[in-house]
């Protein structure tokens, strides 16, 4: 009797996929701060907007509101963030955003953006772009931060 019951159990559908693989974030080698030499970034601030891609055209006539930040490639946008707050007071407003981009050549020389992320200015780290480093956004010794303050 009991291998009629079973006869007559529905069997589990066999074309359902198994769920897709978490996301991998690419692995960076931690850096020993003590023992690293930093990089210069070069921060832009604006407040509103981004700046033009042209504002970066000519070498030595960049945008006037430049901040220079020595820091690491794991440096992440909220360490940023916190960075940029202590030279704008409008960055401090409890409802500011920042809005991030590197500013790069591009293989013709022509000077292109990139957004890379959106931090608050009193965020709890807790959002995913807040944990992000410069080196896992593709960024490159040599390349500049422009950072949008809304």
């Amino acid at each position: 009797m009991a291998a009629a019951a079973a006869q007559k159990r529905p069997l589990p559908p066999q074309n359902k996929l198994p769920p897709p693989p978490p996301a991998v974030r690419p692995r960076l080698d931690p850096i020993d701060r003590e023992k690293t030499c930093p990089l210069l970034l070069r921060v832009f601030t604006k407040i509103g907007s981004h700046h033009s891609e042209e504002e970066f055209a000519v070498r030595g006539k960049e945008p006037k509101d430049e901040v220079q930040i020595y820091t690491w490639k794991d440096a992440t946008l909220r360490e940023l963030t916190d960075l940029v707050k202590e030279v704008a007071p409008e960055a401090r407003r409890r409802n500011a955003k920042l809005s991030f981009a590197f500013v790069y050549p591009d293989k013709r020389g022509r000077f292109v953006m990139r957004l890379v992320g959106m931090t608050h200015s009193y965020g709890n780290g807790r959002r995913l772009e807040d944990n992000k480093a410069l080196a896992e956004l593709g960024f490159q010794i040599g390349d500049y931060l422009d950072v949008a303050i809304m």
